[in-house]
């Protein structure tokens, strides 16, 4: 498939790859400089390729209480709240971030990978509420601005007074250039950013306005790279349906205190033991550490796996994220990456790798 703006990418020379069945940019450059200019300035994503789904009726809050695992009662309108999506023992289906445009109407955004499983699981939850659940994926075009001069590129088209309200994990209907969009203060890089909604025979205007004021496309390379340096989880990798919210370190997004939601009894139970945590690895050489490849001990036993890895341009140093036995003394064992048969020295620490000043 093809985002909207395919045939911008292949005008701005990029080399494209397939991600989740989608024709995507992986990079248009270099990725180191791609990366960096999201860290240092502001860089612009095609994201078109995620799912959006519209949840609304009179039944809406209670309805995604039920089949999230996070409060959502809790979220106001004109906020949003990262959360997932999980199966009744628990296991990850998807994660989320979930939008409240109004007191009964919610816009649920879903990995591209994942975008029609979570539709059809939310449609299947929802026979006993008076909800309507709606995939308008494919009728929606979405682009981002994400680095550190984010918010002075959107304040060009968007009042500066209404950008200065617009906080952390927020949203609001507002215009560019006469457009009609979604914005949010949402973004996966560990930077500043704003997340931009419309329809999909608009998007390519807004993409080439932010072109126009010389923003640099940024691909998937760079994306990964700087959601890992940010310790954020992909599906994928560092979720899937054999993972947990808790083995991914993210139990603060459960709420166990809210009524009976898919999947509580089974994080209930696993939230007093678990088998194995997500960390972070730092190599002691410049040797890449990729997804699949085991963690070892002093005595060669492997202990655990890489589920992401790259070498880190604002660190400077071979990053990984890695689910560790729980059962490993942190204090006192020496953990190595086994790549390629050849053991190479690392340290573990916490995530994440990068966070930015504020």
């Amino acid at each position: 498939m093809r985002t909207p703006l395919h045939e911008n990418h292949l005008a701005l020379g990029a080399q494209l790859t397939d991600f989740a069945g989608w024709q995507m940019p992986l990079k248009y450059g270099s990725e180191t400089t791609e990366h960096c200019t999201v860290r240092r300035d502001v860089g612009l994503f095609d994201l078109s390729h995620m799912g959006e789904i519209y949840v609304s009726g009179t039944h809406s809050t209670k309805f995604l209480n039920y089949a999230l695992i996070s409060d959502i009662s809790k979220v106001k309108v004109g906020k949003a709240k990262y959360t997932m999506i999980c199966t009744a023992d628990g296991d990850v289906i998807d994660d989320l971030v979930v939008y409240r445009l109004a007191d009964d109407e919610y816009l649920v955004v879903a990995n591209a990978s994942n975008a029609q499983v979570v539709s059809s699981e939310l449609t299947h939850r929802s026979h006993d509420f008076t909800v309507s659940v709606i995939d308008r994926s494919l009728e929606t075009g979405l682009v981002a601005l994400q680095g550190p001069q984010a918010k002075v590129v959107i304040s060009k088209f968007v009042s500066p007074n209404l950008i200065a309200e617009l906080k952390n994990y927020s949203c609001m209907q507002t215009e560019i250039i006469g457009i009609p969009i979604l914005l949010a203060r949402t973004g996966y890089t560990g930077e500043d950013g704003f997340e931009i909604f419309t329809s999909v025979d608009q998007i390519a205007r807004i993409w080439e306005l932010f072109i126009d004021e010389k923003i640099a496309p940024i691909g998937l390379a760079a994306r990964d790279t700087l959601r890992l340096e940010a310790g954020m989880p992909l599906y994928g990798h560092e979720l899937n349906l054999e993972i947990t919210p808790i083995h991914a370190g993210l139990s603060r997004i459960i709420a166990f205190d809210k009524s009976d939601f898919i999947g509580k009894s089974a994080l209930l139970k696993l939230s007093e033991q678990i088998d194995r945590k997500l960390v972070g690895i730092e190599l002691e050489t410049r040797r890449i550490a990729r997804a699949g490849f085991n963690l070892v001990d002093e005595s060669g036993i492997v202990v655990g796996q890489v589920t992401s890895g790259a070498f880190s341009p604002s660190l400077g140093k071979s990053i990984a994220m890695a689910y560790l036995n729980s059962n490993i003394d942190l204090a006192t064992a020496k953990i190595s990456v086994d790549i390629r048969g050849n053991v190479e020295p690392a340290i573990v620490v916490n995530l994440p790798f990068y966070r930015r000043e504020e």
